[in-house]
């Protein structure tokens, strides 16, 4: 146990997962009750930094630098009334009220933390989703997911690395060498695919005269689906394959992988797509190690199965919101969709009902509401439906109005992490920046 977490008798709220959501939580708790001392409020997250997941796409295209978006939750923390401490979750003692934290380690492999519990009165699980593989052969080994910052930088370097390989290498440009595949084309996956389009075109001509855009950089997007972003309207999947087709983007649907190998892609139908780069973007599922943890409910892609009061099934003083819980709301056949919107609602529901379960009242249950999709193609185009726009239809939006509405989302994120006046001056920080630095991170 860490010393000093329990030197009084204060509630005791603990965030697992620094996420959106978790961090979000996390913040205005600890300004709400870490603040006045009515309650503890730990954050606890295996990485150092947070950055929002819709942007690491953006992140592995190189189009966006992580240092200048980044939050730090050690300085977050002390900002905002609550502890953070570093470390992945790895069990739970319901009886003890306590959960393991493995040990972390720095880069050279030598100990940060030890192995510690760290005690709670309510838990909240807000540890989001991996990439699902379906047990795919290869994907491990030669496919690199979004998952984390980390995975998203690691493909950048990647994709940079390969380039420069590809330019001073004696011979040409070999078959699928700077070919990138991507599979699955829900909104990360698609995303990405219109990014890298313009940022390889953009690397190749700032010096790498060796590479013949128009020849050697070719973008694939797979996906199983008879249609791209299945999850979506199928107007507005519609309007992205048109736009994807006039950039160039190469997109297949009804393929499905039936293993990833490092030089390329193998398909059911026997065909086999060349690549030496490939992205796995097609499914998601809740971490391992919440499979039955504890003794609560979950389902088999590791859900915790929860109460309309975002309370486990198990255990009412633990909470679960995000990708990694697991509610069908009543009058509904399917679960609420793993998507950052949700997850935003949750945090703000819990945001107002822990306090009401510290104090002992009744809890209202959480109602999920739909406000549609977006999704950017870049600096190409921007598509979206709003659902229950203008009484009670969906409105269909494109192009820059689109646009402003997709990055409204992150200031809105931005906003409830740091207040209106830090994200304005944040925001104009990093106008400045753009004018002075490459449009393209390359290194």
């Amino acid at each position: 146990m860490v010393p000093g977490e329990t030197e009084d008798n204060l509630h005791r709220i603990v965030v697992v997962g620094g996420g959106a959501a978790g961090l979000q939580l996390a913040t205005k708790l600890g300004d709400k009750l870490g603040r006045t001392s009515k309650a503890h409020v730990t954050l606890v997250d295996r990485a150092r930094t947070h950055i929002w997941k819709p942007l690491l796409h953006e992140v592995a295209a190189g189009s966006l630098d992580v240092g200048h978006h980044a939050v730090d939750y050690l300085h977050h923390a002390h900002r905002h009334h609550f502890r953070y401490r570093i470390g992945e979750m790895t069990g739970l003692d319901r009886s003890k009220r306590v959960i393991h934290l493995a040990a972390s380690h720095d880069t050279e492999g030598r100990e940060v933390t030890p192995i510690r519990e760290i005690p709670y009165d309510t838990l909240v699980m807000a540890v989001g989703s991996t990439t699902n593989d379906f047990g795919t052969p290869g994907v491990q080994q030669n496919a690199i997911a979004l998952d984390t910052q980390g995975q998203a930088v690691r493909f950048h370097q990647r994709l940079i690395n390969g380039m420069l390989r590809a330019h001073t290498q004696p011979g040409p440009v070999r078959a699928g060498q700077l070919h990138v595949v991507v599979i699955g084309a829900g909104a990360t996956g698609t995303e990405l695919a219109a990014e890298l389009h313009r940022t390889t075109r953009d690397v190749a001509a700032t010096g790498l005269d060796r590479i013949d855009p128009a020849k050697d950089l070719k973008i694939t997007l797979v996906e199983a689906a008879s249609r791209i972003l299945p999850a979506v309207p199928e107007r507005m999947s519609r309007d992205v394959m048109v736009l994807l087709d006039k950039i160039g983007v190469e997109v297949r649907t009804g393929a499905r992988v039936t293993e990833v190998r490092p030089d390329g892609v193998q398909l059911a139908d026997g065909g086999f797509i060349p690549s030496e780069l490939v992205v796995w973007a097609a499914g998601v599922k809740a971490p391992p190690f919440l499979h039955e943890i504890g003794g609560l409910e979950t389902t088999r892609n590791n859900q915790l199965v929860v109460t309309p009061t975002l309370q486990t099934t198990r255990d009412p003083d633990i909470f679960a919101m995000g990708d990694c819980a697991y509610l069908v709301e009543k009058g509904s056949d399917t679960p609420i969709p793993p998507r950052a919107q949700a997850a935003h609602q949750q945090a703000t529901h819990l945001i107002k009902i822990i306090p009401e379960k510290m104090a002992g009242r009744p809890l209202k249950p959480f109602k999920y509401r739909d406000f549609g999709s977006l999704v950017s193609l870049g600096e190409y185009s921007t598509v979206g439906s709003l659902m229950g726009f203008i009484k009670g239809k969906n409105m269909f939006i494109a192009g820059l109005f689109a646009r402003m509405m997709y990055r409204s989302l992150y200031k809105m994120h931005e906003q409830a992490l740091h207040g209106t006046v830090k994200t304005t001056l944040d925001a104009v920080a990093r106008a400045l920046t753009r004018r002075t630095e490459s449009r393209v991170k390359l290194h």
